[in-house]
């Protein structure tokens, strides 16, 4: 492995050495440090130190796994300026909801094939309780035990948790004793104040998102991280919240993978402001994957990135490109993703990753080693 102290990216600013080298010496960078390379380091620079330790931690394996989406409505009490995909619960002319037979029937389409993961998510509704919500568990761990449920956004589940008038702590040990396993990283946006009150006012806020997830950590669950990036916020920002993850992770360790997400600007209340350029992107990618040094895993995913970015995404930090998913999903190409149809098959991704020159591994949610197409053959799917 070439090391970053003996590539040509190496810049002639000391300060920026300086961070090389403590990243070289797998040292933690400061928020300070952070702050210059978003700053300061060009492209090349902070992806090859993002290569670099992504080669330290996981060699050329790229993982995918097997999921399936369900969207349960998107009809929601919330208005975020940034979003394109849900419709406020007043005015639901253009929303949809799914009932809990209709979720079954989702659930049972898949009954042949070999996915690990159902992804539950989607608005806030008045009427999709907790009791709801946990009935669609009972029933879907009911019928394919072995099937991993990840469900619910911190911001869905803040609001199940005070209707239900149930503590953070009571609402999810109810919702994992029904057979929720995992929660997914939407909602936490940017936790900086002033920010947040510009782009999603009304929704929880960056303590409330933090207290939920620490609280399933403790209760043993694994959770995903998200950024919502290219928007109004600041690089300081961008540091703070980072940091807050990071924190978190240093006290419970229950953080599985950190997942940046571009900001699109398709049909909603932001549409005036330009998104991120695709260098911008793979920055952000790299100095997470520097920055962030006590998450495993760095995600891309590849609906919003579209196919090639996902790609290039591989050589700056990334090592997870998320799932085959379907393309009954909505988010995406409803907030004007790459991909407007975002489903691609086993064989495509790892073809994909190939072409990457990088070691396709089929995981499960937990990260469990599923398939190494490193060393097996890809069987062609029907």
């Amino acid at each position: 492995m070439t090391t970053v102290l003996e590539t040509h990216f190496l810049p002639e600013d000391t300060d920026l050495k300086n961070i090389a080298r403590k990243v070289y010496d797998n040292q933690r960078i400061t928020d300070e440090e952070a702050l210059l390379l978003f700053e300061k380091g060009s492209l090349g620079f902070v992806g090859s130190l993002a290569n670099f330790v992504r080669e330290r931690l996981h060699g050329d394996a790229t993982y995918f796994n097997r999921n399936f989406h369900i969207e349960p409505t998107n009809a929601c009490i919330y208005t975020c300026n940034f979003c394109s995909y849900s419709r406020l619960y007043a005015h639901r002319d253009e929303a949809w909801e799914l009932g809990l037979e209709q979720m079954m029937d989702i659930v049972k389409k898949y009954d042949n094939e070999p996915v690990t993961e159902v992804h539950i998510v989607g608005g806030v509704h008045p009427k999709m309780n907790l009791e709801f919500f946990a009935e669609l568990l009972r029933k879907i761990r009911e019928h394919r035990p072995e099937l991993h449920i990840k469900g619910f956004t911190a911001v869905e589940l803040d609001y199940m948790f005070r209707k239900a008038k149930k503590t953070v702590a009571e609402g999810m040990q109810y919702l994992k004793d029904a057979g929720l396993e995992s929660l997914p990283g939407g909602g936490a946006e940017i936790f900086a104040p002033g920010v947040r009150e510009q782009i999603c006012p009304d929704k929880v806020d960056a303590e409330g998102w933090l207290k939920i997830h620490e609280t399933a950590h403790n209760l043993g669950m694994h959770t995903n991280a998200t950024m919502l990036y290219g928007h109004v916020e600041r690089f300081e920002d961008r540091v703070d919240h980072m940091r807050r993850l990071r924190e978190l992770q240093d006290r419970t360790g229950g953080f599985n993978t950190f997942i940046p997400l571009k900001f699109r600007n398709k049909d909603n209340d932001m549409s005036h402001i330009p998104e991120s350029t695709l260098v911008e992107d793979m920055r952000l990618y790299a100095i997470a994957r520097i920055y962030m040094d006590n998450f495993p895993h760095l995600k891309a995913y590849w609906p919003m990135l579209g196919r090639q970015n996902a790609q290039l995404s591989l050589s700056f930090g990334v090592n997870d490109l998320d799932g085959t998913i379907d393309d009954t999903t909505k988010i995406y190409s409803m907030a004007g993703s790459e991909e407007q149809t975002p489903s691609m098959s086993t064989e495509d991704l790892v073809i994909l990753i190939r072409q990457a020159k990088r070691k396709p591994v089929e995981r499960g949610t937990l990260y469990n080693v599923i398939k190494d197409y490193g060393t097996e053959e890809l069987v062609h799917e029907q």
